[in-house]
């Protein structure tokens, strides 16, 4: 059976019918929060952001200090300083040692009893 292969297509973009509208037309929006007309309604959605915020950042920040904690951990072979740490997190040292601190008793909180 002899092998025949059809010659590659040439693909053409679509027409373009119509003009997209301008960005510049569309005013910024934030959580539709500029579309709310009702002030209690207003403080009461963006409080409800304010907070959602804070815990999402206070949770990033655990992140932050459980990866600081391993990057320093001693017993790794590339076990980073502190110096080196707050280098790649720009941080201060000073902050990156409390960092690693506060990363090192995360991780012993998810270890089980032994």
């Amino acid at each position: 059976m002899p092998d025949h292969q059809d010659p590659p297509r040439k693909l053409r973009p679509a027409p373009l019918l119509f003009e997209p509208e301008t960005l510049a037309a569309e005013p910024e929006r934030f959580f539709q929060l500029e579309s709310i007309e009702d002030p209690a309604e207003l403080l009461r959605r963006s409080t409800e952001l304010a907070l959602a915020f804070r815990v999402a950042a206070e949770r990033a920040t655990d992140y932050q200090a459980i990866a600081a904690a391993q990057l320093a951990d001693p017993r790794r072979f590339d076990a980073l300083s502190p110096t080196e740490v707050a280098a790649r997190a720009d941080w201060t040292a000073d902050y990156a040692v409390r960092m690693v601190e506060h990363g090192r008793g995360l991780l012993q909180q998810r270890r089980p009893s032994e």
